[in-house]
């Protein structure tokens, strides 16, 4: 998700839309990934992320989070609404190619997004923080 957003917002698409309709739940790894996606969006002119329908379940999540204030949970009156099935039938995969990143250094990433879309988060997951840094950190050492 994060690698064909970041391909769209680089094709200059600042209105991106997340369907989560097929999604019975999310990780904060996840909910990392998409608030960092949002922040990217919120930097350029118009832009904004949109969160099309994530169930009780997901709403939930993401707000408990405080992203509601990055995102569009499911907005009643957004104009790609009433054109769901039309895009859904133009959607392809993304076609960008995986490369191999780091997965501690993603998920730090991710729960550090989460800190700062939120200040409460950082009580959350601030053991999960040191924990990935001393983890990435030693990987870096090892290297060198």
């Amino acid at each position: 998700m994060k690698r064909c957003a970041e391909a769209e917002i680089g094709e200059g698409v600042v209105h991106l839309v997340i369907d989560l309709s097929q999604c019975t739940g999310m990780d904060s790894t996840f909910m990392g990934t998409m608030a960092g996606i949002a922040m990217k969006l919120t930097k350029l002119p118009n832009g904004q992320l949109d969160v099309a329908n994530p169930g009780e379940k997901n709403r939930n999540s993401l707000e408990d989070l405080g992203l509601g204030v990055l995102m569009q949970i499911d907005p009643e009156n957004a104009e790609w609404q009433s054109q769901l099935d039309e895009i859904e039938d133009k959607l392809k995969p993304c076609a960008i190619p995986a490369e191999k990143t780091d997965s501690a250094q993603h998920v730090l990433d991710s729960h550090k997004k989460l800190c700062e879309a939120d200040g409460k988060n950082t009580e959350k997951f601030g053991t999960v923080l040191e924990f990935l840094e001393a983890e990435v950190k030693a990987k870096e050492s090892s290297k060198g």
